[in-house]
């Protein structure tokens, strides 16, 4: 056999070899990319199957409740009306002469769907420097935080889910002005809103115990 044409294959032998042996590394890749994935949980009804759906969610809205007081099933709710637990959510656009799509009808981003002016507020008081409206750790520290405020500002119980959803939605002055009473629109979403608390309160009490073991096939 020439020896250019020995080299060729043993070349070729060589990288069939490395591609044989990179093939646990892919499939490490391919987990971690899968754990990494930002699609919403399976079951976005059931707060259980949802922490069971991705790890590490439970922890970020424990130490949110830690931090700021507002309830687990509370921070839920609310992100499940906001936006259906997809990371990047964003209002509809709106239309000029009702066809042309234009700018959105706001600024609002993300899990809470939280605008502009009010996450640079949270982020300037909770001293979370690195936040985003994409990161549901971040998210759920946002809207734990708000209901620290309302209940600061306008003596709302962090375990109010309806009049927390109000003030979320109409902000402080708003609420305060009772701007909701001429939305009976709202009013519905509000009621929404606390009976989805009260079913993922329900829920978890079948498996937050488990979830409090800090159980997780990630160890991160």
């Amino acid at each position: 056999m020439p020896a250019g044409f020995a080299g060729i294959i043993a070349v070729l032998r060589y990288s069939l070899t490395l591609m044989c042996d990179s093939r646990p590394i892919l499939f490490l890749s391919v987990l971690l990319l899968a754990a990494c994935s930002t699609d919403p949980p399976q079951n976005i009804t059931d707060s259980c199957e949802i922490f069971a759906d991705k790890g590490g969610w439970y922890r970020d809205a424990s130490k949110a409740f830690d931090r700021w007081g507002t309830p687990i099933h509370v921070q839920l709710a609310i992100v499940y009306q906001e936006s259906r637990f997809v990371d990047d959510a964003k209002p509809p656009r709106d239309r000029i002469l009702w066809v042309i799509p234009w700018g959105r009808v706001s600024s609002a981003y993300g899990y809470a769907q939280a605008q502009d002016s009010t996450w640079d507020w949270y982020v300037e008081k909770s001293g979370n420097g690195g936040a985003d409206r994409d990161d549901f750790d971040d998210a759920v520290d946002f809207v734990s935080w708000y209901g620290s405020i309302s209940y600061q500002k306008l003596g709302i119980s962090q375990w109010d889910a309806y009049n927390q959803y109000l003030a979320y939605h109409e902000g402080h002055g708003g609420y305060q002005r009772k701007s909701y009473n001429s939305k009976p629109w709202l009013i519905e979403v509000a009621k929404k809103v606390s009976a989805r608390a009260a079913e993922y309160h329900t829920q978890l009490s079948r498996c937050e115990d488990d979830l409090d073991d800090g159980w997780s096939l990630w160890p991160f």
